[in-house]
């Protein structure tokens, strides 16, 4: 999260590519909430939107340091964790670009109950729009019911390594031409 870094990425990535992108305010990248919204704040290049897990301590601090400074905000409301009822109770809610419904369950089988239960948690999600992804072994079922749904989804290394198959994939590309595919079936069949 550092200004530096995050300016030559920022700069790299828009130098080949015309898409909005997104950055982590993950405690994974700074562990500390205030430094990560001094941080913030410190940024001399901004991306087009970066997502706060609202579940971690300092969430509203670093979601208000990003919308001060014209950064979109994208919600990450993990099952399992308080952040759905959290993001419900804060009056940033409706000024969130978009709701991120992050199902951590990896197993197949108990992945597709727990986006639902995330869903009702997360009920109207202030009116923002919601895109739902899983993780692991529960990836492809949440993408599938996201689809079921009409829900927006995503797909990539971070989430799976793994194509519907259970092969590994060779590529983020094959992900996403398999996540297409797994989709367009869902919606077929819904």
């Amino acid at each position: 999260m550092s200004p530096r870094a995050v300016a030559a990425t920022l700069e790299a990535l828009r130098s080949t590519a015309s898409v909005p992108i997104g950055v982590t305010t993950g405690a994974w990248a700074e562990t500390d909430p205030d430094r990560r919204v001094a941080q913030i704040r410190a940024w001399t290049v901004l991306p087009d939107h970066a997502s706060v897990n609202w579940h971690e301590p300092g969430a509203e601090a670093v979601a208000e340091a990003l919308l001060e400074r014209g950064v979109g905000v994208e919600a990450g409301l993990w099952s399992g964790t308080d952040g759905a009822r959290r993001f419900a109770a804060s009056p940033l809610g409706p000024r969130v670009l978009r709701v991120l419904a992050e199902v951590t369950d990896p197993d197949p089988r108990r992945a597709p109950d727990a986006a639902r239960a995330l869903l009702a948690a997360i009920g109207a999600a202030h009116g923002r729009p919601v895109l739902l992804h899983g993780e692991d072994g529960g990836a492809w079922p949440v993408l599938r019911l996201a689809g079921r749904l009409g829900l927006a989804t995503r797909v990539g290394l971070e989430d799976t390594l793994f194509l519907p198959d259970g092969q590994r994939a060779a590529s983020n590309a094959q992900l996403v031409s398999a996540a297409l595919s797994q989709y367009k079936w869902a919606q077929r069949s819904s």
